[in-house]
């Protein structure tokens, strides 16, 4: 048997078709989404079903994981009154700090929802939209995530049903799981179940929410008679792809960067650092998220006349701490710190280190090193950790891989290239279609080790400008 798993990220959909035995990826398929921090959620539905052409229909169970915190406002007709804001849209900072202090402060948040809400969290952006655009918060009955909207659409559709060459699926009701709707800031992982009230203050009325799924819960039917299985966020669904046990903490380096580990425990970070977040499988996965990750890479290499393979080559042949020259990484923002106007910068440059090489070492030490931070937050928060998994865009660079294993002062253990987003997707299908208490147990993937001698200068150095910036225009911490 078939089962399909979906990656609806910010820049793509992407859909993988796997054994429901043991995992194996007998198919892909992608498609792209518009740029922009704000999306019509039916671009979204349009890229899946491009994606998915000729790999859905193959399936007997499907999951969709998609990204985090976005925000889908619909009529009590279901209707999408206005386009999407996306994780990554932080027209909401002044709104966050509004509820925080509204509501408690940060201790109290951190208690009630484990997390202290930023300009990413769902329940900012309903302040957002009740003080700056009235009428469509007036119309709002209900509010979804990206992947419950989509997976209310793909069991409910009569579109998808004539592509596929299925009848109509009947009307679906709107669910989540708890992984997706912890990033919500209305919402207890702890006990697990939704605080409507936060909902209700943010946007100024009560709100329908949708109905939180056991993780291992069939849901709906697709129009081609497949299961829909409850679905979840893009960091719950690499979790689940990746087969994490307690002790493994992920770095994933792409767009953004994050740090993240499976917790048998709730997290409440009251310096809203550690986002306590549930996972997919009815525990908690703490996480740590920072703006800046991969794009400064690739902003250092186009500053340089390079590619990233160029860039790449350039690291690894300058010294380790490229010769005291050191890069505060936040050229768009920061949330960890939050740092929301701050911009990067670059110190301790003279004759001597003013090199292309340096550069390039000094932005790979400078992203990798902002991750080791985070990784420490969630050591605060009593997160074990006995090896570090690399994963995203970035751990296809060699000079990323080379340099991970001294800033982190520990082996990093590289997994083999795949969409794990996509594939904990298609294992929570299988679960769902096999049900049980655990997943589905599939081979992991073979895997790189790495290891090099710890560089703390690096770290260091990068601490002591962060601190020295700290009262600049721009950091709010």
């Amino acid at each position: 048997m078939l089962v399909a798993g979906v990656d609806s990220s910010t820049q793509s959909c992407k859909v993988v078709l796997c054994d429901a035995d043991d995992g194996t990826v007998v198919a892909t398929g992608s498609a792209p989404h518009p740029d922009g921090t704000e999306c019509d959620p039916v671009a979204w539905w349009t890229a899946l079903q491009q994606a998915g052409d000729g790999l859905l229909r193959r399936a007997v169970a499907v999951g969709v994981a998609a990204q985090q915190h976005g925000m889908i406002v619909l009529d009590g007709a279901g209707a999408v009154i206005r386009p999407a804001l996306l994780w990554n849209d932080l027209r909401s900072a002044e709104a966050a700090a509004e509820l925080v202090t509204e509501m408690g402060g940060p201790q109290w948040w951190a208690t009630q929802t484990g997390s202290v809400p930023a300009a990413s969290f769902t329940v900012t952006k309903l302040r957002w939209l009740a003080e700056h655009e009235q009428a469509s918060a007036a119309r709002t009955a209900s509010v979804l995530l990206p992947h419950d909207w989509l997976t209310w659409r793909l069991s409910s559709d009569p579109a998808l049903a004539q592509a596929t060459g299925g009848a109509a699926a009947r009307p679906a009701e709107m669910v989540t799981d708890r992984g997706d709707a912890s990033g919500t800031g209305y919402f207890s992982p702890a006990m697990g179940e939704w605080l409507p009230e936060l909902a209700a203050a943010a946007i100024g009325h009560p709100l329908m929410l949708p109905r939180v799924a056991k993780p291992a819960e069939v849901i709906g039917e697709t129009a081609w008679g497949a299961a829909v299985s409850a679905g979840t966020g893009d960091n719950m669904a690499a979790a689940l792809g990746l087969g994490l046990e307690p002790g493994d903490l992920v770095v994933s380096i792409g767009t953004s960067g994050t740090a993240f580990a499976v917790s048998e425990q709730p997290a409440a970070d009251a310096s809203g650092a550690v986002c306590g977040f549930a996972d997919a499988t009815g525990r908690f996965l703490p996480l740590v998220c920072t703006v800046n990750a991969g794009l400064v890479m690739r902003a250092t290499a186009a500053l340089l006349g390079a590619d990233l393979a160029g860039l790449d080559a350039l690291a690894l042949a300058a010294p380790a701490g490229a010769e005291g020259l050191t890069l505060l990484p936040y050229l768009d923002g920061e949330r960890t710190p939050s740092r929301p106007s701050a911009s990067g910068v670059l110190a301790g440059l003279t004759t001597r280190n003013a090199s292309p090489q340096n550069m390039a070492r000094a932005a790979v030490e400078a992203v990798l090193a902002s991750l080791a931070e985070a990784a420490d937050r969630l050591t605060e928060q009593g997160v074990a950790q006995q090896r570090v998994l690399l994963v995203g865009g970035g751990a296809r660079s060699p000079a990323v891989c080379a340099i991970a294993p001294g800033i982190f002062a520990a082996p990093v253990i590289v997994p083999e290239p795949a969409e794990y987003v996509a594939i904990g997707a298609a294992r929570q299908a299988a679960w769902a279609l096999a049900g049980g208490s655990a997943p589905p147990v599939w081979p992991p993937t073979s895997a790189m080790e790495y290891a090099g001698a710890p560089q703390p200068e690096v770290r260091q150095r990068h601490a002591a400008l962060r601190e020295q910036t700290a009262c600049w225009p721009g950091a709010s911490s």
